[in-house]
């Protein structure tokens, strides 16, 4: 017997024909156009992506952009549908493990899988492919760059029987169920990584509502409906296949074009909307805009604490002091995103507003810093030195997050209070060089997650993205007891802590917090976004 939906794709398949053949359309987009003007039903998204990844396999790559599309090809072994504090124990729900529990020691995760989930290729989901899955990205020969780092102290995975796995740590890692909550843990048909090897990234194959269909690098992904779905998490509105039949991504890369693609049509959903074209589209009817705060860490610019004169607390604190982050929300991101106070956007779990006795604009008691610290304008240039040597500051930039617009706003803040600051616009690369040979005095930091345990990777003593140089036993205990720690309320109140640690050593000048500004055409309905604040949950959507 012909199912529903087979039966209806026939029907659309030749009013596609019949629409192509009256109108003599030739664009993709026109044809898909006029069969939906004829049925009154478009079944194909088209989907803006501001980057074209130089990778999109999730256990190797580690760009937000693949995650984007992939979070609905991929399930994952649980959910996260909560980054609050207050509601710490709901955090987590079923995904492709229904249940799990943790050892006593905390060493060990047993979870007991659903047996009703077939990849899309037609293999079954078993406790035998989430061992292959775990073994596969931590193998070295993966080089994955994101999703090895998400397993953290991972010993080994062990099938107990068809549908229950074990996971087992070296020590207790309180972030491993937000790690396995992460598309780039998500769950890939074994058979497909043994048949297709090192070109996997072209022939993905999940368990999630969409299916990956085509990618051709710099040009476009296409995803198409599964509809044999049937096993979806809790965070979707609806059960059974998606609305969709197919969404499609391209990618725009240079923020002038993104709004002018959504107002011709070329595509129904952008993200990264630049400010100032997100207030024009606030007033056209046609058009919403959706803001999404990013969890993870505020956009700002770590201190390097080893390079004189950031050396000095005096001058660091002077510094956050002669910032004015209320001016550069407004003049650089529209007011659309809050200033920030410390490392962690208020989007995170364990975020705490940091104190104004910490955290304020007080330009007049930034120079009386400076003073104490031995810098005067002694020549009247406007530019303080100390033993003959002006306060020369030089900061590393990148292209993304308006870090220009950052930069020059910064220039004429800090030139206020006598300071100078060079700055240097690098390439990701380069930028990276420079953070490993301390070759800076201010480095950017913007990492999206869902977990305060980033805080570990960016301030312990140990860590290779120590960019700050601090080496601090205060902060460093309190970053392992917090990721040793599975009780959700006692990691929000160490993470309290931690982060008002950072900022009495002032290792960062936060400037906001990252807000994704999503133009939407009003046709789309139903468009949510997950947890980890970039993923949008197109298994809802419906286009009117």
């Amino acid at each position: 017997m012909v199912s529903l939906r087979v039966a209806w794709k026939i029907i659309l398949l030749a009013s596609l024909a019949l629409a192509i053949g009256i109108a003599g359309y030739t664009n993709g987009n026109h044809a898909i156009n006029a069969y939906a003007s004829l049925l009154g039903r478009e079944s194909t998204l088209f989907y803006g992506l501001t980057l074209s990844p130089s990778g999109i396999d999730p256990h190797v790559n580690a760009s937000s952009e693949l995650g984007i599309p992939l979070r609905s090809v991929y399930d994952t072994l649980v959910y996260r549908v909560n980054n609050s504090a207050e509601n710490a124990a709901q955090q987590f729900v079923p995904g492709l493990a229904e249940s799990w529990e943790v050892s006593q020691d905390e060493l060990s995760y047993t979870f007991h899988l659903r047996r009703d989930v077939k990849f899309h290729d037609g293999s079954p989901f078993d406790a035998a492919a989430v061992k292959a899955n775990l073994e596969r990205i931590v193998d070295p020969a993966t080089r994955s760059q994101k999703a090895v780092f998400l397993l953290g102290p991972f010993r080994s995975a062990e099938v107990l029987d068809t549908y229950t796995v074990a996971i087992h740590l070296e020590a207790p890692y309180a972030p491993l169920l937000d790690s396995l909550s992460q598309v780039y843990l998500g769950m890939a048909s074994p058979q497909a990584l043994t048949r297709w090897g090192v070109d996997y990234q072209f022939h993905q194959v999940g368990t999630g509502p969409f299916r990956f269909e085509e990618y051709v690098p710099n040009d476009h992904l296409t995803i198409v409906c599964n509809d044999a779905y049937a096993w979806g998490p809790r965070i979707h509105a609806h059960q059974g296949p998606a609305h969709l039949e197919r969404v499609v991504f391209r990618f725009f890369t240079d923020p002038a074009g993104r709004a002018l693609a959504l107002e011709a049509g070329d595509v129904h959903v952008m993200g990264e909307i630049p400010p100032t074209d997100a207030k024009r589209l606030q007033q056209d009817e046609r058009f919403t805009i959706i803001p999404v705060p990013i969890p993870g860490q505020s956009l700002g610019l770590i201190l390097n604490t080893q390079r004189p004169p950031l050396d000095d607390v005096r001058v660091r604190r002077a510094l956050l002091f002669a910032t004015n982050r209320e001016e550069m929300v407004q003049a650089i991101f529209g007011g659309f995103s809050p200033a920030a106070t410390g490392p962690l956007t208020s989007a995170t779990f364990g975020h705490v507003e940091m104190p104004t006795t910490l955290v304020r604009f007080d330009p007049t008691e930034a120079m009386q810093l400076l003073e104490e610290a031995g810098y005067i304008d002694a020549d009247g240039d406007g530019v303080r030195e100390r033993d003959g040597q002006p306060l020369l500051l030089d900061a590393v930039l990148m292209t993304w997050g308006s870090l220009p617009e950052v930069g020059q706003l910064l220039q004429s803040q800090w030139k206020a209070v006598g300071v100078q600051l060079q700055l240097r616009t690098l390439t990701y690369p380069a930028a990276l060089e420079a953070a490993r040979t301390g070759d800076y005095h201010l480095i950017p930091q913007n990492y999206a997650g869902s977990d305060p345990d980033l805080l570990y990777t960016y301030y312990h003593s140990t860590s290779t993205f120590n960019w700050s140089r601090v080496s601090d036993p205060t902060l460093d205990e309190l970053l392992e007891r917090a990721r040793q720690t599975g009780d959700p309320a006692t990691r929000a109140k160490l993470y309290a802590q931690a982060q008002e640690r950072i900022m009495e050593l002032v290792l960062l000048i936060p400037i906001r917090d990252p807000v994704n500004l999503n133009g939407v055409s009003a046709r789309v309905q139903g468009l949510r976004f997950d947890a980890q604040g970039w993923f949008p949950i197109l298994h809802d959507v419906q286009l009117q």
